[in-house]
């Protein structure tokens, strides 16, 4: 047993005496692959999405300096038709990239892995001649031994996302080992690579093209593994005394193939133990956070960004991300990154077709939960771009007339939204109108809680703004008018008794009622004040 070669089960082995969550069904899909061309397997998800316990179980389970039979006999793999077949049968070399980034120089890192791994197999296997390259020693060692190894690197993608100036010597690195003719066959039964970034794309015949690959973006069969499910979070919370609507607001929402809800399992694991629901989003660096990318001066990249924290859905074009942290054609590719770090979730409308766009759409991107949310509200106030502090500059001073009562400049204010780059292309019902009044009061979100639709018992108001705990600011009721008149809004507002929503609010709320007049092209506003208990 050694660091590199065969690090045994006792990682996993506390993962498992710890509140886990059973995952080992990963193994059978993995078992599937040993011994045909599919046996190179890459995954890619966010930080904190179990890519370690992964790696950890799998080094448990294949390692042949161990024996794991306990430590899965009442877990799900278990109960697989092939699970002896291959349980601790191989050499595991395991790499976690990471760990091994905080240990040397970015440039001796390649040195130091072949180093390390041909000094752990020189320690088990005295007849293995550990002169020549790297991929011969390997070989040597299979011809030895009568066993070809199982890879697993964990963070594969760590030296290209923190230290780029190594990343042709680093790919260089893993060519060698997957990409030589004949070479991968005779050294390994199976590899398995784990990161927050699908493999780099380089146009080259060089590129690691044997990969089979699985992102956030096409799971396919790994769907499961990705994060957690919803049946996983309600037995958790059954089990822990968690309360699941609260978990599902602020942890859920990520769509992953056919898994269309998934939860961030370290966030979620978070809240159970503590009660306490909250961000527990986590960054280790420049290239993991939100604001390096929001600041791009890409074109349309600003208007994307102020849709997707008003709440919509946004058009993004996925094949042409290069894979990496510094190549960034256009804003897709940002939107692209931004999916695969879990700011955003994906899901895939290909093959459809959009008449009033007159394209073809890949995909749709949006904020997938409260806890991402936070994160967007956290660096609105921080951009530095000129034309998010525009917008978010007007919607601050359109909150302050709308508690004021100041409708004409309301009105202007949403006019201005509806004549700017941010509008959308179509403005032809309520829906289009409900789509710049969210834009025109984006600053709203760090101050209140937004709620659209919300049932009265009598109808549903479009909008609802509720202010957050020990604010001071009013509520605010919004109804929207298409080619009738404000005064029919506010009328609605009362006649339904939309202010009873906020019957358990003491405070002052404050009724907004906004039409569009298709003729004139002019929107109208009639603002009324009100306390909750009316």
């Amino acid at each position: 047993m050694g660091t590199y070669l065969n690090p045994g089960n006792k990682g996993f082995k506390r993962i498992v005496n710890g509140e886990y969550v059973d995952k080992t069904g990963l193994i059978s899909l993995i078992n599937s692959a040993i011994g045909t061309t599919k046996n190179l397997i890459c995954i890619s998800r966010p930080r904190r999405f179990g890519k370690s316990y992964a790696a950890q179980m799998l080094c448990a389970y294949y390692d042949r300096s161990c024996d794991s039979r306990d430590l899965f006999a009442n877990l799900e793999i278990a109960e697989k038709p092939d699970y002896g077949d291959y349980l601790n049968k191989y050499d595991v070399i395991y790499l976690d990239m990471t760990n091994l980034l905080g240990k040397v120089k970015p440039e001796e890192l390649v040195p130091y892995i072949e180093q390390k791994v041909l000094t752990d197999i020189q320690k088990d296997y005295d007849g293995v001649e550990v002169d020549g390259s790297f991929d011969e020693v390997l070989i040597h060692t299979v011809e030895h031994t009568g066993s070809p190894f199982i890879m697993i690197i964990d963070e594969w993608d760590a030296p290209i996302r923190e230290t780029p100036e190594i990343e042709i010597e680093y790919l260089k690195f893993l060519r060698m080992l997957f990409k030589g003719s004949g070479t991968t066959s005779r050294i390994f039964a199976a590899a398995y690579m784990t990161g927050i970034l699908p493999i780099k794309k380089d146009g080259s015949q060089s590129a690691i093209s044997d990969f089979e690959e699985y992102s956030m973006l096409d799971p396919r069969c790994y769907a499961d593994y990705v994060g957690f499910t919803e049946d996983e979070v309600r037995t958790l919370c059954e089990k822990k005394r968690g309360n699941f609507q609260s978990i599902k607001k602020w942890y859920d929402g990520y769509t992953v193939g056919l898994q269309h809800s998934v939860y961030n399992p370290y966030s979620v694991m978070q809240a159970v133990d503590s009660g306490k629901y909250r961000s527990y989003w986590k960054k280790t660096s420049a290239a993991e956070t939100l604001m390096t990318y929001i600041d791009m001066d890409i074109d349309g990249l600003q208007e994307d960004i102020a849709r997707l924290i008003a709440g919509e859905s946004v058009t993004v074009n996925t094949d042409f991300f290069q894979n990496d942290v510094e190549t960034f054609a256009d804003k897709d590719d940002v939107l692209t990154l931004l999916i695969h770090l879990g700011y955003l979730t994906y899901e895939e409308v290909s093959d459809s077709y959009s008449a009033e766009q007159d394209e073809e759409l890949t995909g749709l991107a949006h904020i997938p939960n409260e806890e991402i949310r936070t994160e967007f509200r956290q660096i609105l106030r921080k951009a530095k771009h000129r034309s998010l502090l525009a917008l978010v500059q007007k919607s601050d001073q359109l909150l302050a007339d709308t508690i004021a009562g100041n409708t004409a400049a309301v009105a202007k204010a949403i006019q201005e939204v509806h004549d700017s780059e941010y509008a959308p292309t179509f403005y032809n019902n309520e829906q289009s109108l409900l789509y710049v009044v969210k834009l025109a009061y984006l600053s709203c979100i760090d101050q209140y809680a937004k709620v659209e639709e919300l049932p009265s018992g009598h109808g549903m108001a479009d909008v609802v703004f509720i202010p957050k705990r020990r604010s001071p600011l009013p509520a605010l009721i919004v109804e929207l008018k298409w080619n009738k008149s404000p005064e029919g809004a506010i009328r609605q507002i009362k006649e339904n008794g939309y202010q009873n929503i906020l019957k358990n609010y003491g405070g002052e709320v404050i009724l907004v009622g906004i039409n569009y007049d298709e003729k004139t092209k002019v929107h109208e506003c009639r603002i009324e004040s009100a306390r909750s208990r009316l």
